[in-house]
């Protein structure tokens, strides 16, 4: 009985796509749109990263949800239901580190410039590819993830991540960015 409540009650908290009671189409459509005038990017968003090694620093700019990065909360954004978007600039040479969700598939399309994408197994198997504008790489749970810009340009990707709230992401075992407490 515990958890039937509990499940009841996250689902009451929970966003959703219903039309808030009250609310007319335009305002609830206006709840649902996010200005890129509005927007800026977040570089404290993984600054913990950018502390670490400086080649880390990249800047999001949240729209739907609040993606992985372990921002827990923006107000400025259209709540999460079933998966978050952001933007992601990469200035040349810098690099988004391994990095794992177990829980969700991490979707990255590039806008502009050049990104190498590298993803391992946990049993070590490592594979690369290099994209451009308007390649797209789907990454499943489960499958450690990084990229780096190794353009001459800052890239631009949205990146698009399969939950509205999804776990904070890990690190290699081995890797310094394990030991970092957030």
């Amino acid at each position: 009985m515990k958890h039937e409540k509990v499940t009841a009650l996250i689902a009451e908290a929970a966003p959703t796509l219903d039309r808030p009671e009250g609310k007319s189409l335009a305002q609830w459509m206006e709840s649902r749109c996010v200005l890129r005038s509005t927007r800026k990017y977040d570089f404290d968003a993984l600054k913990f990263q950018a502390d670490f090694e400086p080649t880390y620093a990249r800047g999001q700019m949240r729209y739907l949800g609040t993606g992985a990065c372990g921002v827990t909360e923006d107000k400025t954004t259209v709540p999460a239901v079933h998966f978050t978007f952001s933007t992601m600039r990469i200035p040349p040479g810098h690099t988004g580190p391994l990095h794992l969700h177990e829980d969700t598939e991490e979707v990255f399309f590039v806008l502009q410039g050049k990104v190498k994408i590298m993803i391992e197994t946990k049993e070590g198997e490592y594979w690369e590819a290099v994209v451009g504008p308007r390649d797209l790489m789907s990454v499943p749970p489960g499958v450690y993830r990084g990229e780096t810009n190794i353009g001459e340009e800052d890239a631009l990707m949205c990146v698009m991540v399969g939950s509205p709230r999804p776990e904070i992401p890990t690190y290699r075992p081995n890797d310094p960015l394990s030991q970092i407490k957030r």
